[in-house]
């Protein structure tokens, strides 16, 4: 099990970056755009690193739904791979079953 204020920090980054999302996309887009003045896109530029470092979307971490687990997350079911494992055998988890040749 990970440490509860890891798994605080990571839902106070999706919280963040969901509130600033809006804002992300629309000076990103900017900052992207040749067809802009080299002093809009810069002016977009500074307004992303003026943007709090945990609204950046890819700061965050996949982590097991269950455990919480950082490292061997299955996006697909948002588990650890320890816990697909025991889930599956289970038979808990719809349409995975051992492998066998």
């Amino acid at each position: 099990m990970a440490k509860v204020a890891l798994i605080e920090r990571e839902l106070k980054r999706e919280k963040l970056a969901a509130k600033f999302a809006k804002k992300y996309a629309e000076l990103k887009a900017i900052a992207n755009d040749a067809k802009r003045s080299d002093e809009e896109r810069a002016a977009a530029r500074l307004g992303l690193q003026k943007l709090p470092r945990n609204a950046n979307p890819t700061r965050q971490r996949n982590r097991c739904e269950i455990t919480g687990r950082p490292r061997g997350t299955f996006r697909q079911f948002g588990l650890g791979r320890a816990k697909i494992r025991e889930l599956a055998f289970a038979g808990n988890i719809p349409g995975v079953t051992k492998a066998s040749w």
